[in-house]
C-alpha cells in the first residue's frame, strides 16, 4: 500500500506570508466546554486538522448536534440533545480528549465512561491529577485498560485543588469540574497558558464566574447552569514561533499572521538574542527574518510564561545554523529528544544527556532521562531520502530541516503532523517553498 509523504526542495531562503491556523491547543477544550452548556455555541476560526476531525467524530458520537464549515473555520456545537454517557474509541484515532470529557460529561450523568487515550509519545504524560481532581469534587473514578469510569451521587461539590504541577490539562478539568459544582471552588498552581486563560474567558462568556488570582490560582463560583456562547479561536502561538524558526534559519523572511505578539511571550526574547529579528506589522502581524549572524543559546523549557515545550523543536533546528554549542533543557517531557537523531540523518550535530544543563527546578534531576541536549553549529544541513515522524511537534521541525537542508528530502508518518497543523503543502508551497504531496 503506498502511503503519502511530503517531497520538499530545500536549501533555498523561505519568502512569504501565511496565516496561523486557530491554535490546536484551544480548539479541542473549547469543543469539549461546548457540552457543559444547555444550549448551543458557535467557534469561529477552527482550524482543519486532525484533532478537531477526532473531537467531532467523539461528540457527535455521544450526542452533540455539529455543524463544521471547514473552509470557513465555523462550528456550531448544540449539546441539549446529548444522551449517551459512554464515549466510544473514534475510528479516526484518539487524543488527549477523552480525559478532559470524563470531568465535563459528569454534571450530566452519574456514570461516565471514556477510552485510553492517545496522543504523542513524548514522556508519561499521567493522569493522576485529572481522576484525583475529579475525586475531590466528589465523584468516584475506576480505571481498567480500556479506559476510565468516573461516578457520582448527586452534584459535584465544590473543592480546593492544589496541583503537584501546573499542568494544563488538569487545570482545565479542574475548571470543567468547578463550574457548575455547587460552591466556591480554588484551583492552586494551576496553568495559566494563553489557552487557559483564553478557555476561562469563553466559560466566563457562558455564565461561569471565575477570578484569575495572583501566584497561579484561580477562584471559581459554581453556577446551576451555562448557557452557549460565541468566541473566535485565538492564533497558534505554537505554528507562529514554527514559521519564525523556518524564516530565520533558512536565511528568509516570513510576515507571519493571525497571531497576538504578547501570547509569544519569551520566544521573542529568544528568538532576538540568537540573531533573529521581527517587526510588528499590524495588529496580529509580526514579520520574522535573520537580524544577524546567528549564536548559539542556552534555553529551558517550562510551564507558560517560561519557553514553551513545543517551541523548543523548530527552534533546535534554528540552532543547528548558529556558531556555537547551545544548550536545551528539558523540564516539561523527559522523553522530547527523539526527533534529534532525525536531525543527525540531516547532518545537525547534537549530544544527549541525563544531567540538567540548567538552573531551573527540574521534576527529571538525577534520573535517567536524556532530557538535556547540546546542538554543535553551525551544520550545513543535507537532505536524506526520508524521516519518518514520531509525533506532531517533531513533524514540523523535520519540515523546518527539510526546508533548510540541500536537496530533497521525502517525509513519512504524516498522521502525526498533519494532527496539529492544516493544509501544511499549499500554505508552504505559495510562500515559494517547493514543497508538494506525494507517494512512496
Amino acid at each position: 500500500m503506498k502511503e503519502r509523504v511530503y517531497r520538499i526542495d530545500g536549501g533555498r531562503p523561505v519568502r512569504g506570508e501565511i496565516t496561523c491556523l486557530g491554535a490546536k491547543n484551544f480548539v479541542t477544550k473549547a469543543m469539549v466546554a461546548s457540552v457543559l452548556s444547555d444550549g448551543p455555541s458557535t467557534l469561529t476560526n477552527v482550524p482543519d486538522i486532525g484533532d478537531t476531525a477526532i473531537t467531532v467524530e467523539m461528540l457527535r458520537a455521544i450526542g452533540v448536534r455539529i455543524s463544521y464549515d471547514g473552509p470557513k473555520g465555523v462550528m456550531e456545537l448544540d449539546p441539549s440533545p446529548v444522551g449517551r454517557s459512554a464515549v466510544p474509541l473514534p475510528d479516526s484515532g484518539s487524543n488527549r480528549v477523552p480525559i478532559l470529557l470524563l470531568g465535563a460529561l459528569l454534571h450530566r450523568f452519574e456514570e461516565v465512561a471514556v477510552p485510553a487515550l492517545g496522543g504523542c509519545r513524548i514522556g508519561r504524560r499521567p493522569v493522576d491529577f485529572h481522576l484525583g481532581a475529579i475525586q475531590q469534587f466528589g465523584g468516584t473514578v475506576e480505571e481498567s485498560e480500556d479506559g476510565f469510569v468516573a461516578r457520582r451521587a448527586g452534584r459535584l461539590r465544590a473543592a480546593r485543588i492544589v496541583l503537584p504541577y501546573p499542568s494544563v490539562g488538569a487545570t482545565e478539568t479542574s475548571l470543567y469540574l468547578a463550574v457548575l459544582s455547587e460552591g466556591r471552588s480554588l484551583i492552586s498552581n494551576a496553568a495559566i497558558e494563553p489557552e487557559i486563560l483564553e478557555l476561562v474567558t469563553m466559560l466566563r462568556g457562558m455564565g461561569a464566574v471565575i477570578y484569575t488570582l495572583p501566584g497561579r490560582e484561580i477562584l471559581v463560583d459554581g453556577v446551576p447552569r451555562l448557557h452557549g456562547t460565541t468566541i473566535s479561536i485565538l492564533g497558534d502561538r505554537i505554528e507562529a514561533a514554527s514559521w519564525a524558526c523556518l524564516a530565520c534559519a533558512s536565511n528568509g523572511q516570513i510576515t507571519v499572521h493571525g497571531i497576538r505578539p504578547e501570547i509569544l511571550g519569551n520566544f521573542l526574547s529568544h528568538f532576538r538574542q540568537v540573531g533573529g529579528g521581527f517587526e510588528f506589522v499590524g495588529p496580529d502581524s509580526i514579520r520574522f527574518h535573520r537580524q544577524s549572524a546567528l549564536s548559539p543559546a542556552v534555553i529551558e523549557t517550562d510551564v507558560y510564561p517560561g519557553f514553551s515545550t513545543d517551541w523548543q523543536q523548530p527552534f533546535a533546528v534554528l540552532l543547528t545554523q548558529a556558531s556555537g554549542v547551545s544548550v536545551i533543557h528539558e523540564t516539561v517531557y523527559e522523553d522530547r529528544f527523539g526527533y534529534l537523531r532525525a536531525m543527525t540523518e540531516l547532518g545537525a550535530r547534537s549530544q544527549l544527556t541525563t544531567h540538567c544543563l540548567g538552573g531551573g527546578a527540574c521534576r527529571y534531576r538525577n534520573g535517567n532521562w536524556e532530557h538535556s541536549a547540546l546542538i554543535f553549529g553551525p551544520s550545513p544541513l543535507r537532505a536524506v531520502e526520508c524521516l519518518r515522524i514520531p509525533d506532531l511537534r517533531a513533524g514540523l521541525a523535520y519540515v523546518v530541516g527539510a526546508a533548510v537542508a540541500s536537496g530533497t528530502t521525502k517525509i513519512a508518518g504524516l498522521q502525526f503532523l498533519e494532527r496539529g497543523y492544516g493544509n501544511i503543502v499549499p500554505r508552504l508551497a505559495a510562500m515559494d517553498l517547493r514543497i508538494e504531496d506525494a507517494e512512496i
